[in-house]
């Protein structure tokens, strides 16, 4: 019998990858994406390292994981993401086609809810608020050192 593992379970995994950002002076967001119980790509942001805008959690995971499977589809996914993702990893997730985006912490100011759910592919599913507590304190944590 397979052992299904915990949205909690994948999402510490994302918290991993967000302290990782964090210790590189990196906003502190972490992605994984799962494919059948399996962690298949990781990503953290690394806007500061490669000078690029770009350089999203959900981005780095979602060209790792395209990479792994060798295809630009990722129907069979789910995307773990410390913080809602902005309007723009949103709309890469929707060309993905990825069925599943579970996020921790929301975000009021960037995250894409704000636009609305339309972002992502129809057939998406959208889950958030895992570990929110967790992945709202690092960031705030972060914020709060670099303000002072």
């Amino acid at each position: 019998m397979e052992l299904i593992l915990s949205d909690e379970y994948f999402m510490r995994a994302a918290l991993k990858e967000a302290i990782r950002a964090s210790e590189e002076d990196e906003v502190p967001v972490g992605a994984v994406i799962v494919c059948k119980n399996t962690i298949i790509a990781k990503g953290y942001n690394m806007t500061e390292r490669l000078n690029d805008v770009t350089a999203h959690a959900e981005m780095i995971a979602f060209t790792a994981a395209a990479s792994y499977l060798n295809s630009k589809y990722l129907k069979e996914c789910t995307l773990y993401v410390t913080l809602e993702p902005c309007v723009m990893c949103a709309g890469a997730a929707f060309w993905t086609q990825i069925p599943n985006v579970v996020f921790g912490a929301r975000d009021e100011k960037r995250g894409f809810m704000r636009t609305g759910e339309h972002l992502l592919h129809p057939s998406s599913n959208i889950k958030g608020g895992i570990l929110e507590e967790e992945c709202s304190t690092l960031i705030t944590d972060y914020f709060r050192r670099k303000r002072s």
